[in-house]
């Protein structure tokens, strides 16, 4: 493989990021372009997508094609799509990332209407992007990488919305990767712990207390530290171009913070029940 690529893992492979001018999409767009690949990235700001997509192309040895694109839009999803194969006429892989995290939120102070926008925004999406990518992706026998969390698994505290739409991402990746089998296109997803992106300093920065927010976000991890937007594009890279026999699957990206035992109780006053 190294002698045939110049030791780039993507080379003239096609990829297609959603949410990739900042945070983990960033990361992945920037790995997959440094092993050679073709990267259509699309993202609703155009000054940060137009910046990323001139640093990038700078150095290589792939490139990057910008797309404008809210992901809450049909229209707009397909048109991504068809950017996607005017300009490079295939695609090998579509990176299902764009989403959001909200601020703390009690399931007594959530709408109807809140809840259904954020699964529009976090799932919905992901539905669309593969319906309108998998015509193409068939043909190339490509692959889809859903952006997970490890909070589908464990749970976490004030995000029952966000956890809902997490762990609607595991189960269709699995539904997915029993159709599309018998096109051999693969369906996995990555699911990340704490990495440090603009949306985690940007919620430190609104607590009451920053240090304190980070440190812990740190320490949750066994290593002590946050992931890196490096080390999410390689774990996207890893499956898009080494993992050919792994369909199904869901990858922790999370540095083992779902491990040990910890003080988890929500309870206001402690009872022993062995008394």
């Amino acid at each position: 493989m190294a002698s045939e690529t110049g030791g780039l893992r993507y080379k003239d492979k096609v990829a297609l990021v959603t949410g990739g001018s900042k945070g983990i999409g960033e990361g992945v767009v920037r790995v997959f372009v440094r092993n050679g690949a073709k990267v259509a990235f699309c993202a609703r700001g155009v000054e940060a997508g137009k910046a990323l997509e001139a640093d990038v192309n700078k150095t290589g040895p792939g490139e990057a094609f910008f797309i404008q694109c809210d992901v809450r839009n049909e229209a707009e999803i397909k048109n991504t799509i068809e950017k996607t194969i005017e300009k490079y006429n295939q695609l090998d892989c579509l990176v299902n990332n764009a989403g959001w995290h909200p601020p703390e939120q009690f399931i007594d102070d959530v709408s109807v209407e809140e809840f259904t926008s954020l699964l529009n925004f976090n799932l919905v999406n992901y539905f669309t992007f593969s319906k309108y990518a998998l015509p193409h992706l068939r043909k190339t026998k490509g692959n889809i990488i859903n952006m997970s969390s490890l909070v589908a698994k464990i749970g976490q505290s004030h995000a029952v919305p966000y956890v809902t739409t997490k762990g609607g991402i595991d189960a269709m990746t699995r539904a997915m990767a029993v159709d599309e089998a018998k096109y051999n296109v693969r369906v996995n997803s990555v699911s990340p712990g704490n990495i440090w992106t603009p949306l985690w300093e940007s919620g430190a920065n609104a607590s009451g207390n920053p240090e304190a927010m980070i440190k812990g976000g740190a320490e949750a991890q066994l290593t002590g530290r946050f992931g890196t937007l490096e080390e999410s594009g390689q774990m996207c890279l890893f499956l898009a171009a080494e993992a050919t026999f792994c369909t199904g699957n869901d990858l922790l990206l999370s540095a083992g913070a779902e491990l040990n035992y910890g003080c988890k109780t929500q309870m206001k006053e402690r009872t022993n029940i062995y008394e």
